[in-house]
């Protein structure tokens, strides 16, 4: 049989035609007519360049000849009007991100010769509807497909065996996926912010991953750590662990139970479910990560069980709804901004088991009518009550040694408080703007008042002023917080 010729003609179609360093340097001609573009490339060109025609915001479409092998890095990135391209089966490298924010590109077909579809390749083109990946493919690379918007489905052949770092992450659209048996590696973050996603299923015959008792997710068989969930998933009673980031913005999921055989919950494990109404967390946790339920604003309250030890930092900050919460015995410390802006928390009960209230533990708590701090409590941190405007009283126990800087500032309904005889020293801003401070008391163990340390304490009275002013003659200036 006689082999066709190869071709070596880049066809495409534009509004006008393209000029680009890449063309200049391996065309043998180049023309244009009815906004139809035709590249004729030397014998010796094989490869679209690097950013050959990145940022042709002009070129709709292009067919690549048969001559070419490879596609380099960024060849068509931010070809923002491109909405349809076909690559040869002779292409058998496709280079990083060589088609990304290709915003409108709209479907594609990767032929059989591509075995590796590198990272970011169709990063963020967010009209990518279709997309045919080949029995030929073995690994999808980090962010390949990530920000594909309008993704809705995905076949993932049995010939893949890795799924890499944020491969699918933020496709809002993605509705289900199907793990193959082949797939042994899924990387951190591959299917993150995927909020539309309802089903989740893993091949049964999958030596690494599960997805058991239908539950809707994708559970690392030998850790029994639950890596990846969506808004129907149902955490099987034989998962240990939930991991980092599993449930992050699944902004449908509405509420969970938490099985009695979980130990930990990973850091931003819930994070951004801000249709989250209800949680129960068993007393089988010990482990609470960083920022595991953060800006979950529709979680209105949470008992928190005795088996907790670590509650770490941002846990529940900014959960609007939180109305109350319950702190077990056994938590020794409240973590820097583990409960900020919770709006709507109005009270709070800190057990005699915490010795440190940590930077910016109550920040913005602008409902927190009341708080008992228990005697156990030797440092309160930076900013840990400022902005509380509906605190209007605090006993500070005589554990305290210093009132650290901006502790209490901008607690605008704080009217009177007493410091303790321990208290040494109050650091600079520590009721800054305190404007309806009435009532203080400052032992004479104190020595040591910070700049600015009551600025804006105006109705305090007389001889309070002088006592604060023969300490520091500046801890009513207005400088910094």
């Amino acid at each position: 049989m006689k082999k066709e010729p190869v071709s070596r003609t880049i066809h495409y179609e534009s509004s006008e035609k393209l000029s680009t360093e890449w063309i200049d340097e391996n065309a043998v001609s180049h023309t244009f007519a009815d906004g139809k573009g035709e590249i004729v490339l030397k014998d010796s060109v094989t490869e679209i360049g690097k950013r050959a025609f990145a940022k042709c915001n002009i070129l709709a479409s292009v067919i690549i000849p048969d001559s070419i092998t490879e596609i380099g890095f960024e060849a068509f990135s931010s070809c923002e009007s491109l909405t349809s391209i076909i690559i040869p089966d002779s292409v058998t490298k496709i280079m990083e991100y060589a088609f990304a924010c290709c915003s409108k590109l709209a479907s594609v077909v990767i032929p059989d010769s591509i075995t590796e579809i590198n990272n970011g390749i169709f990063f963020s083109c967010q009209e990518l509807k279709s997309v045919t990946i080949p029995n030929s493919v073995t690994k999808i690379g980090d962010s390949a497909f990530c920000m594909c918007n309008s993704l809705k489905s995905i076949v993932i052949p049995e010939s893949v065996t890795e799924i890499d770092y944020a491969t699918f992450a933020g496709c809002e659209n993605l509705s289900s996926i199907v793990i193959p048996k082949s797939v042994t590696k899924i990387g951190y973050r591959a299917f993150l912010v995927c909020e539309n996603l309802s089903s989740i299923v893993v091949d049964k015959n999958n030596p690494e991953y599960d997805s058991r008792d239908n539950c809707n997710a994708i559970i690392e068989t030998k850790t029994n750590t639950l890596l990846f969930g969506c808004m129907n998933t149902v955490i099987p009673g034989s998962v240990t662990n939930i991991g980092h980031n599993s449930f992050y913005k699944c902004t449908k999921l509405r509420s969970i139970i938490i099985p009695n055989s979980v130990v930990s919950i990973g850091s931003r494990a819930f994070s951004n479910c801000s249709s989250l109404e209800s949680v129960i967390i068993p007393d089988s946790v010990t482990k609470i990560g960083v920022s595991a339920f953060e800006h979950c604003r529709a979680l209105k309250s949470i008992v928190i069980p005795d088996s907790v030890t670590e509650i770490k930092r941002d846990a529940f900050e900014d959960c609007k709804s939180l109305q109350s919460i319950v702190i077990p015995d056994s938590v020794t410390k409240i973590v820097e901004c583990a409960f900020a802006a919770c709006s709507k928390l109005a009270s709070v009960v800190i057990p005699n088991s915490v010795k440190e209230i940590e930077r910016g533990a109550f920040l913005g708590c602008r409902e927190l009518e009341s708080v008992v701090i228990p005697n156990s409590v030797k440092e309160i941190g930076n900013v840990a009550f400022k902005s509380c405007k509906s605190l209007t009283s605090i006993v500070i126990p005589d554990s305290v040694t210093k009132i650290n800087l901006g502790t209490f500032s901008w607690c605008s309904g704080l009217s009177s408080i007493v410091i303790p005889n321990s208290v040494t020293e109050i650091v600079e801003g520590a009721f800054y703007n305190c404007e309806n401070l009435r009532s203080i008391v400052i032992p004479d163990s104190v020595t040591k008042i910070g700049e600015c340390a009551f600025y804006g304490c105006d109705k305090l009275p007389e001889e309070i002023k002088k006592k604060i002013l023969s300490i520091n003659p500046e801890a009513f200036d207005e400088d910094k917080e």
